[in-house]
C-alpha cells in the first residue's frame, strides 16, 4: 500500500530521464540544489556575518581552548 497522492506521481512520472536513468533521474535535481545551498552559504550575508565566518571563527575558538587546556596539563604535570 503506497501513501502518496496522485499528484505527486504524475509529477514524478512527467520529469525525464526514466529510461535511460531510472530511479538516479533526480540525483542532478539534488546536486544542483545541493550547489545553490553551498552557494549561499558563501555569498549570503546576514549583516556582515555569513556561514563560513561563523564556522572559522567557532574552530578558531575551539583551538584556543585545546591549547589552553594542554597547557594547563603540562602546568599540572610540571608541579608534581
Amino acid at each position: 500500500m503506497y501513501f502518496y497522492s496522485k499528484k505527486l506521481r504524475k509529477f514524478l512520472r512527467v520529469l525525464p530521464g526514466k529510461k535511460y536513468l531510472g530511479e538516479y533521474r533526480f540525483l542532478p535535481i539534488f546536486f544542483i540544489g545541493g550547489a545553490v545551498i553551498e552557494f549561499l552559504m558563501i555569498n549570503w550575508h546576514v549583516g556582515e556575518v555569513n556561514f563560513y565566518k561563523v564556522y572559522k571563527k567557532r574552530k578558531v575558538e575551539e583551538l584556543v581552548k585545546q591549547c589552553e587546556r594542554e597547557e594547563l596539563l603540562k602546568l599540572q604535570i610540571k608541579k608534581t
